[in-house]
C-alpha cells in the first residue's frame, strides 16, 4: 500500500461490495458504504467495523461518493445506470471501479451483454473524460471475499483506458491478497462480464459456490500485479 485511500463503495451491503470492503479495511484503506438507505448502510457498516476490528462508516450513496477519492460500484445490473447518474457529480475528477456484470435473471447462467458489447464501458460513455472508469472484479466470488480465514484464490482482470488508473486498481487488490492482471482497453471488459455467467453455469454443474480463473504462463506465479 502506497497510502491509505479513502474509498467509498456503492452498494455495500451486499455480499460482493462488504467483502470487498471489509478486505480493504484491513489493508489499512478508510471506507465507507453506500446504500440507497442510509440507515441500513450504518447498520451494515457497525457489523463490518466490528468484524474488522477499524471503523467503516455507512451513508446513502452520494455522501459515500462525495467522501470517497475512489468509489467501487457493487450493485445490480438492473441499477447500475441509475446508481451512477445519482451520484455522478460526486464523481467527477475520480476513479470509478465498477464490477457490473450484465445478468439477466432468471437465466443468469446464460450470456446476455448488452447492445454495445461492456455494460461498464457504457458507464465510462455515460461519465465521460472526468471519470476514469475501470473495470475489475466480475469473476471473484462474494462468497470467498467474506470468507477471511483464506487468500482470494483467483486472479483478477482489470480493463480502461486509463493505465494510472488500471495500476491503482491493481495495486488494491495487492493490498487485499488478490493477483490483477491487465487485460486491455474497457472494451475488453466484455469478456469478463460474459464469464460470470460461465463461472455461474459451472458452480451449478460441479456443486461449488465460488469457481474462478487463474492465467498461466506468466514469470513468478506468486506475483502480484500486471
Amino acid at each position: 500500500m502506497e497510502r491509505p485511500y479513502r474509498i467509498g463503495v456503492l452498494g455495500g451491503t451486499g455480499a460482493q461490495g462488504s467483502g470487498l470492503a471489509l478486505r480493504l479495511a484491513l489493508a489499512g484503506h478508510e471506507l465507507v458504504i453506500g446504500s440507497r438507505d442510509g440507515a441500513r448502510a450504518a447498520s451494515a457498516a457497525a457489523q463490518l467495523s466490528a468484524r474488522a476490528g477499524r471503523t467503516i462508516a455507512g451513508s446513502e450513496n452520494r455522501a459515500a461518493a462525495a467522501a470517497a477519492e475512489i468509489v467501487i460500484l457493487t450493485v445490480p445490473y438492473a441499477v447500475q445506470r441509475a446508481t451512477v447518474e445519482h451520484v455522478l457529480d460526486q464523481l467527477h475528477g475520480k476513479v470509478l471501479v465498477d464490477s457490473t456484470v450484465p445478468l439477466v435473471p432468471p437465466k443468469v447462467g446464460t450470456v446476455a451483454l448488452p447492445e454495445g458489447g461492456s455494460a461498464v464501458a457504457a458507464i465510462q460513455r455515460l461519465a465521460g473524460e472526468k471519470v476514469r472508469v475501470v473495470s475489475a472484479f466480475q469473476n471473484v466470488s462474494a462468497q470467498h471475499l467474506g470468507e477471511l480465514d483464506h487468500e482470494v484464490d483467483c486472479d483478477v482482470l482489470v480493463c480502461g483506458d486509463n493505465r494510472a488508473a488500471c495500476d491503482l486498481v491493481i495495486a488494491l487488490c495487492a493490498d487485499m491478497s488478490m493477483r490483477a492482471l491487465h487485460a486491455g482497453s474497457l472494451a475488453n471488459s466484455a469478456a469478463a462480464e460474459a464469464l460470470t455467467s460461465v463461472l455461474i453455469t459451472i458452480n451449478r454443474r460441479y456443486k461449488v459456490a465460488g469457481a474462478g480463473i487463474r492465467i498461466t504462463g506468466l514469470p513468478g506465479s506468486g506475483a502480484r500485479g500486471g
